[in-house]
């Protein structure tokens, strides 16, 4: 499994300047730097690329380093990312007029698109699915988590938009990724399981996944994620690829595993993540897909490749 749809970067993260006090205001001063514009975790798209913009066009902004991260350079451009504020347009005077600086970047993203990564990851360029990956998962890690977890007093930021430090006991603190398996799992016939879960609409059916718990191997939260869920007892698992997933902060791990040798495939549902679940042959999962009886994960996603590489190429849509 190669070129996963968030896998994908062609930009060196530059990791080593991070460090460097100036760094973000030098580059929001140098008008060759690209600037990636992240709402409520949707990124700004245009003509199905990031609609990146020079730091002059970006009208209003005041370049709080609360909302800026450094995301690193290619030959082309060094990119930052900005998150607007939550409360755009709501920030007003005393006579209720939006302030001069909100009023500027409120008309300035009024003219732009945004867009869920998870509906447009796998058909941005390698570059842009690759800065708008790290940029989601930078602001949502920045969005919740603004004060020290050991003191509970505010952080600041530094480090480039990399690092929180707290302000009352200076401990750092650093971007965190939960890692989570998620698992195509077969039968002894090389049937795939794929099951719906509770919040999903009607007829969506996936692979099974689960967060990694501690104290357990990433092979033992396969094994015992399809035992609480779907009742099956694996045996063999086999890693196949891996792909960031920041929604808010998972590292899917995705694998195929087989049912053990032996052992019943009588699937009985947790009934709490998921309602139902179901082997399929090829030709049933085909043909389901067809006649519109099951919808497939999106195409960001790495359940869809996993159902794909069982099934041997792309599957009808």
């Amino acid at each position: 499994m190669h070129n996963l749809p968030l896998a994908r970067s062609t930009v060196d993260p530059d990791a080593a300047a991070r460090t460097r006090p100036d760094l973000v205001a030098a580059l929001v001063a140098e008008p060759t730097t690209r600037v990636l514009l992240v709402r409520h975790g949707h990124v700004a798209t245009r003509d199905g690329a990031l609609d990146l913009r020079s730091p002059a066009e970006v009208t209003g902004a005041t370049w709080d380093p609360e909302h800026l991260a450094y995301l690193g350079r290619d030959d082309d451009a060094a990119y930052v990312s900005l998150t607007l504020p939550e409360t755009l347009g709501d920030e007003r005077d005393l006579d209720g007029v939006p302030v001069q600086e909100d009023a500027a970047l409120v008309g300035f993203v009024e003219g732009l698109t945004f867009a869920h990564l998870r509906d447009v990851g796998d058909a941005l360029p390698d570059r842009d699915a690759g800065l708008a990956t790290t940029a989601v998962a930078l602001s949502a890690w920045h969005a919740r988590h603004p004060r020290c977890p050991r003191c509970g007093e505010v952080t600041e930021v530094i480090d480039a938009g990399w690092v929180r430090r707290c302000t009352a006991d200076r401990s750092l603190h650093y971007p965190r990724t939960d890692p989570a398996v998620i698992m195509a799992v077969t039968d002894a016939a090389d049937r795939i399981l794929l099951g719906h879960a509770a919040h999903w609409p009607a007829g969506r059916f996936s692979t099974l996944a689960g967060y990694v718990e501690p104290g357990e191997s990433v092979e033992t939260a396969v094994r015992r994620e399809v035992a609480e869920e779907a009742g099956i007892d694996v045996g063999e698992v086999q890693f196949r690829a891996s792909q960031p997933w920041p929604f808010p902060a998972s590292l899917m791990l995705g694998f195929r595993a087989r049912v053990a040798d032996g052992a019943p495939v009588e699937v009985r549902v947790d009934g709490v993540e998921l309602t139902e679940a179901r082997f399929f042959t090829r030709e049933e999962l085909a043909a389901a897909v067809r006649d519109g009886e099951v919808l497939l994960p999106m195409r960001s996603s790495i359940a869809l490749a996993l159902i794909e590489e069982w099934f041997g190429g792309p599957l009808p849509r």
